[in-house]
């Protein structure tokens, strides 16, 4: 996201430089430039969230039947073991490894709610986050 606006300050500053110094027709031709690398650029991104959602998808279809039948016990030490190797500098998940803790951790949430219906709302908010955990920002935290 902060690239974008990168690039938008970057383009404010290049278009106020074209408009001093040449034509219209130029303006309008690295305008529409632009335009297209900040679409393919979108649209390379966009990409990887569907890779990403069909690959949590099948993570949460393999898996489900397993951590319903979890324990208070098995969940602790799942939540906890991938809290050890987040928090690890010399441990780096891959990116299905990574999905399946946070998969796991999120079928479990919904298996509380189900249990609990007192709490089912809390349980499909915490649910929704860990599916929308993304791999890109564990990356980005192991820097």
């Amino acid at each position: 996201m902060w690239m974008a606006f990168l690039l938008l300050g970057n383009f404010i500053f290049f278009l106020l430089f074209l408009v001093y110094s040449m034509k219209k027709t130029t303006i309008i031709i690295y305008f529409l430039f632009l335009i297209c690398f900040l679409c393919t650029a979108y649209s390379q991104d966009r990409k990887k969230d569907i890779i990403d959602g069909y690959l949590k998808e099948t993570i949460y279809n393999k898996y489900k039947k397993v951590v319903w039948a979890f324990d208070k016990k098995d969940f602790d030490e799942l939540f906890f073991e991938f809290f050890q190797k987040q928090n690890d500098t010399k441990i780096i998940l891959t990116k299905e490894e990574f999905y399946i803790y946070t998969i796991k951790i999120a079928i479990y949430s919904e298996k509380y709610g189900m249990l609990y219906k007192n709490h089912k709302e809390e349980a499909q908010q915490t649910k929704k986050e860990w599916f929308d955990k993304k791999y890109s920002d564990y990356l980005e935290s192991k820097k």
